[in-house]
């Protein structure tokens, strides 16, 4: 699921039209009804991917909460890596967008890969 994709279902969850959305919470219509069809990318200031997850009645530290935002830096492409310190760890990371670049990589590889890490890191 897209961004935009996931957007729409979630506004229209809340029972709001476009324009009722945009009129409630004071949102430009023309940009929303772009970012549902993704043909704009998500915002990548966080105020503003927080004020959508507001309006769009997702909770902080919630699954949809947390996929709403990974679905975000996925749209934008910004990865932000918050929490990681280990300098080492931050240096080889690229190493590991390269590899998952591949065009080899199937949707079953790269569940493998997801359950190795959340299996290693204990999530």
């Amino acid at each position: 699921m897209s961004f935009g994709d996931f957007f729409k279902s979630r506004r229209i969850k809340r029972g709001l039209t476009l324009r009722q959305f945009c009129e409630e919470f004071g949102f430009d219509p023309g940009n929303i009804s772009k970012l549902e069809r993704d043909l704009l990318p998500a915002p990548q200031a966080d105020e503003k991917i927080k004020a959508y997850a507001k309006a769009l009645g997702l909770k902080p530290g919630a699954d949809d909460y947390l996929e709403f935002f990974d679905l975000a830096m996925a749209s934008n492409k910004s990865f932000v890596m918050k929490n990681i310190t280990d300098a080492e760890l931050l240096r080889r990371l690229p190493i590991l967008f390269r590899t998952l670049d591949k065009k080899d990589l199937t949707e079953e590889k790269l569940e493998r890969i997801i359950n190795l890490i959340k299996n290693e890191s204990g999530t």
